[in-house]
């Protein structure tokens, strides 16, 4: 057997990874870009929270366009525009550019969780998709840990704008490789094997029956989808808090230089690069030990998220600088550690052909919080001069939405789940 869906993922790994470096490259230079560029906290909070305006709208946008044209051409569209946003953030001169810039750089990235999701529903079988997502989708956070030291000694050494300019050329890069070596479906790619063909067809988690499919609203007020917009809405709280304003809390708050801040984040990033590695096995392990899988996917997100909440607002509470970055450590970890399984009760509840869509609109009820979030937290630090109060709000989110988690995803019998009924309700 060649594996081939293997060599994917791998791929994918790549582009999480770039596409994090990317990302948090602002969060990393900001000290730099606020003295150069004269922005304030509520301004800096601003630009954080327009990046994730324009990726939410593309969350479903490009959820759309996978189901329409496939997710390796949604995905190339994808890191080829947000490259180039990369890029030209270097160019910025002001507020402005710097904002109509981010929103575009959002707008690129937006389609990037649920084409992957896309893809790996196509070459994977039931059994480990939550595994193939988890694999792919821990290059995030391990371009978020290399993105402290990169981003932070290229800016110290060469200024912010080179620091852009370098980090683009990966993604231009990527996509060569991506071209040549990956296609939207098993059956197209020239060295498959029909024995992992026969594989991945064989267990589908939701039949695709066209005649079956329900139009979009349906499959948006099940109680297993409700439940993984609420409880993804927290995590990304978190995750983009943690993104966003965590290095100039370090920088702000305690008073680190940028080279100290850089290393600093290594530790939270490396341990949510496990965690994530992790999560997919994690979930389909309980799954195939339970013959349950909203079982399975409900017990993760109330003990991974609800960790991560709590640690969060702890993060906030203490007084030494090692207590904060051990805590927020062990909240990034818990955080990763549930990071596959939003996705997996989607593939659980939702048939292929409406995947890109429904998975497009939870994704971006999360990303909300993208928008909501840097720009409460730089109105608040503001506002109070600590940051105090944005850390146990971001920690009281993530606890709610375990208990809307622990409301509605209530699993059937094992019996039922098995019978992978379109109309699984959880």
């Amino acid at each position: 057997m060649t594996n081939i869906r293997w060599r994917i993922v791998l791929l994918l790994f790549i582009a999480g990874f770039i596409n994090y470096l990317d990302r948090s490259a602002l969060s990393v230079a900001a000290p730099a870009v606020m003295q150069e560029l004269h922005l304030s906290p509520s301004s800096l909070g601003l630009l954080f929270s327009t990046f994730f305006i324009g990726y939410a709208v593309f969350n479903f946008i490009g959820g759309w366009a996978a189901d329409r044209w496939g997710g390796k051409r949604v995905f190339s569209g994808a890191i080829l525009t947000w490259s180039l946003f990369c890029g030209a953030t270097g160019l910025a001169t002001g507020f402005g550019s710097l904002l109509a810039i981010r929103t575009l750089f959002g707008m690129a990235e937006g389609p990037l969780a649920t084409t992957i999701n896309k893809i790996v529903n196509n070459w994977f079988p039931h059994k480990e998709s939550a595994t193939a997502f988890g694999f792919a989708n821990c290059g995030l956070p391990l371009g978020g840990a290399v993105a402290g030291p990169v981003v932070g000694l290229l800016t110290a050494a060469y200024g912010w704008r080179v620091a852009f300019a370098g980090i683009a050329c990966l993604g231009l890069l990527w996509l060569v490789f991506w071209q040549f070596m990956a296609t939207d479906r098993p059956h197209q790619h020239p060295r498959i094997s029909d024995e992992e063909r026969r594989l991945i067809e064989s267990d589908r988690s939701v039949p695709e029956d066209p005649s079956d499919v329900k139009h979009l609203g349906f499959y948006l007020k099940q109680p297993a989808i409700l439940a993984a917009m609420i409880s993804y809405f927290g995590y990304s709280y978190i995750l983009f808090f943690f993104l966003t304003w965590f290095p100039s809390f370090l920088m702000l708050d305690r008073h680190l230089s940028l080279k100290s801040m850089s290393l600093a984040t290594v530790l939270p990033w490396v341990l949510g690069f496990v965690g994530y590695g992790l999560s997919g096995v994690l979930s389909d392990l309980i799954f195939r030990r339970t013959g349950n899988a909203l079982r399975a996917r409900k017990w993760v997100l109330i003990v991974c998220l609800g960790t991560a909440g709590v640690c969060v607002a702890l993060a906030g509470a203490v007084t030494t600088t090692v207590s904060a970055l051990v805590l927020m450590a062990i909240a990034v970890f818990a955080l990763y550690l549930s990071g596959s399984t939003y996705w997996a009760l989607i593939q659980d509840t939702i048939p292929g052909p409406k995947l890109g869509r429904v998975g497009g609109c939870v994704h971006a009820i999360a990303n909300c919080a993208g928008i909501v979030g840097p720009t409460a937290t730089g109105f608040l630090v503001q506002q109070s001069h600590t940051f105090f109060s944005a850390f146990v709000l971001a920690g009281g989110i993530a606890l709610a939405s375990v208990l809307a988690v622990t409301i509605l995803l209530r699993p059937r019998s094992s019996a039922r789940i098995e019978s992978n009924s379109a109309r699984v309700c959880g």
